[in-house]
C-alpha cells in the first residue's frame, strides 16, 4: 500500500482496525474490513462498466454507508470522482456533466439521470451500487486492472460556485488529498472511539473531507441527511452517539435554539469544529454554557487548499477574532496589491504555501495562473482572495473576500465585520449583509431576529462605527441557505429586488 494514494488510508484502516465501526447510515453498520472488501469490489465492478485510469465518476448518491466504498474504489482504479450534490437546477447539473464528460454517473435522482443518458453517459443507481458492492469480485479478461495510480494523479473534481458564473472544479491530488487529510488530523486528533456525525453534504468539501478524517484516525462516521439539521438534530445526535459535530454556523445556531428548549437532552458531544463561515460567539458561548466538556476548534480554509489554519481548542477564547494557525508543513502570510510579501500584522490578501495547495481549477487554465501563482519554491501559492492579517505568533485573522469589501458612506466596510457585529445584538438569530449594488444606495442587512428592524439598526450602532451601519435593515422569518448552509447573498440580491418590485 501507498501512504500517499487516498485508498491507502482504508488499507490501513482495515489492518489496524479491522472490526471496528467505520460507517454508518441509520441503517447500515460497515467495519473497517467491510468498508475495504467492497471498495475492492467496487474497484472491479468500475473497471466491468468501462472505467479506467483518469476517467471521471460523478456520484450524487447521499447518507448511503455505500459511499466511502465507492469513492475508494474510484481511487483504486486511478479514476476521479466528482460528488455532486442533488437535487440542484438542471443546469447546474448539465454544466457539471458537460465540464467533467463522466464515462459514468452514479445517482438516483431523475433529472441527473436523464440529462446524462441524453450525453451518452452510463447511469447506475443504488441499488446497482449495493448489489456490486456485496457480491464477490469477479476479474474478467475484457476488464484489466489496467497501470495503478500514482500520488501525483488527479483522484477528485469538488465543484465550487465562485460569486458569478457556472461552478469551478478544484482538482485534488491523491497526494494533496492526503496530506491535508493528516495534518488536519494532527490537529483535531479525532480518535478511534469518536463518532463523527456528519449531516454536511458530501458535495461540500468539509463534508467530504469527514470521510476521509474519520478513516485516517479509525473512528465510525454516521453518514446524516438534510432531514437532520432541523428539529431532528438532537435527537439524531444521540442515536448515533456522536462525539464530534462538524458544523457551520446555521447547524450551530439550530443546534443551541433545540438546547435550550425546556427537558432537552444533552447529546455526547466532546467537539465542535466549523469552517466555511464566521461563527458568532454568542453562538459558541451558548452551546459551552449548554455542554460544559464542549470543546471548539475554528478554522480557515478554503476548497482550493481544503483546510489552511486550525485553532487549537478553544483558543477562540483567549484569542479572539483569530481563525487559526497554519498547517504542520505550510504557511500563511499576506501579500499587498503588489503581490509583495507582507511583515507580520500587516493586512493584505492571504497567501497560502504548501503540498496542501490543490493542483488548480478543471480547464481553467487562465483562472489557474491568476489563483495558483508558482514564485519563489516548488509549490504553487494560492491567492486567496481573503483578506485579513497574521499576527506576530502566527494566528490568522480573517477580515473578508474581495467581494465580501464594499464603500459606505465612502468607507471601506467588511460584510463580515457587520454579520458579526449583528449576532451581537440581542434577539437576532441570523444575518446576512447584502452590499450595494448599481441601483441601490447603501448595504442591506437581512435577519432573523425577535426585535424590530430599527431596532436591530439601533444596537447595531454601539456595536459599528456610525459609516459602517447598514442603510437598512430586513427581518425575515428565515434566511436563504446554499446546500453547504452559508448563508446564500445571490438568493438576498433577488429578495432585495423584489422588495423593490
Amino acid at each position: 500500500m501507498s501512504a500517499d494514494l487516498l485508498h491507502g488510508l482504508l488499507d490501513r484502516a482495515a489492518t489496524r482496525w479491522p472490526d471496528a465501526d467505520a460507517v454508518t447510515d441509520g441503517t447500515a453498520r460497515l467495519s473497517h474490513r467491510d468498508v475495504d472488501a467492497r471498495s475492492r469490489r467496487l474497484a472491479d465492478w468500475l473497471r466491468r462498466q468501462g472505467v479506467r485510469r483518469g476517467d471521471r465518476v460523478v456520484v450524487a448518491v447521499t447518507g448511503d454507508a455505500t459511499l466511502p466504498a465507492l469513492l475508494y474504489a474510484v481511487a483504486r482504479v486511478g479514476a476521479v470522482f466528482a460528488v455532486i450534490r442533488v437535487p440542484a437546477p438542471e443546469v447546474a447539473l448539465a454544466h457539471v456533466l458537460d465540464d467533467a464528460e463522466p464515462v459514468l454517473t452514479v445517482t438516483d435522482d431523475p433529472l441527473l439521470r436523464e440529462l446524462a443518458q441524453a450525453r451518452n453517459v452510463a447511469v447506475r443507481d443504488s441499488a446497482a451500487l449495493t448489489e456490486a458492492a456485496g457480491t464477490a469480485p469477479v476479474t474478467l479478461a475484457g476488464a484489466p486492472e489496467g497501470t495503478p495510480p500514482l500520488a501525483v494523479d488527479p483522484v477528485c473534481l469538488i465543484y465550487t460556485s465562485g460569486s458569478t458564473g457556472m461552478p469551478k472544479a478544484v482538482v485534488s491530488t491523491h497526494a494533496q488529498v492526503t496530506f491535508a487529510v493528516r495534518a488536519i488530523q494532527s490537529e483535531l486528533s479525532y480518535q478511534p472511539e469518536d463518532v463523527v456525525h456528519d449531516v454536511l453534504p458530501t458535495s461540500f468539501d468539509y463534508g467530504l473531507y469527514q470521510i476521509f478524517l474519520s478513516t485516517l484516525a479509525g473512528c465510525r462516521l454516521h453518514l446524516g441527511d438534510a432531514g437532520q439539521t432541523g428539529g431532528r438534530l438532537l435527537v439524531a445526535l444521540r442515536e448515533s452517539g456522536a462525539t464530534v459535530l462538524p458544523c457551520v454556523p446555521s447547524l450551530a445556531i439550530n443546534l443551541l435554539r433545540l438546547l435550550r428548549r425546556p427537558g432537552a437532552v444533552r447529546p455526547r458531544l466532546r467537539l465542535i469544529t466549523n469552517t466555511g463561515a464566521t461563527m458568532p460567539p454568542e453562538v459558541l458561548a451558548g452551546l459551552r454554557e449548554a455542554l460544559p466538556d464542549l470543546k471548539v476548534q475554528l478554522m480557515f480554509g478554503l476548497t482550493e487548499c481544503k483546510r489552511a489554519a486550525i485553532m487549537p481548542p478553544d483558543e477562540d477564547l483567549r484569542r479572539p477574532g483569530a481563525s487559526g494557525r497554519a498547517l504542520p508543513g505550510t504557511e500563511i502570510f499576506t501579500v499587498d496589491d503588489a503581490g509583495r510579501r507582507q511583515s507580520p500584522g500587516a493586512p493584505g490578501e492571504l497567501v497560502v504555501r504548501g503540498p496542501h495547495v490543490m493542483a488548480g481549477y478543471w480547464r481553467r487554465p487562465e483562472l489557474t495562473a491568476e489563483r495558483f501563482v508558482r514564485r519563489d519554491g516548488l509549490f504553487p501559492q494560492l491567492h486567496t482572495g481573503d483578506y485579513g492579517h497574521v499576527d506576530a505568533d502566527g494566528y490568522v485573522h480573517y477580515a473578508g473576500r474581495r467581494d465580501d469589501v464594499y464603500k459606505e458612506k465612502g468607507t471601506r466596510v467588511s460584510a463580515t465585520e457587520v454579520e458579526a457585529a449583528a449576532y451581537r445584538v440581542d434577539g437576532v438569530e441570523v444575518a446576512g449583509v447584502l452590499p450595494p449594488a448599481e441601483g441601490r444606495d447603501g448595504a442591506t442587512l437581512f435577519v432573523v431576529a425577535e426585535v424590530a428592524a430599527d431596532d436591530v439598526l439601533h444596537r447595531l450602532r454601539g456595536q459599528l462605527e456610525e459609516m459602517k451601519v447598514p442603510a437598512r435593515c430586513v427581518v425575515l422569518p428565515s434566511l436563504p441557505l446554499n446546500g453547504n448552509g452559508k448563508v446564500d447573498r445571490r438568493a438576498l440580491a433577488r429578495l432585495a429586488g423584489e422588495r423593490r418590485g
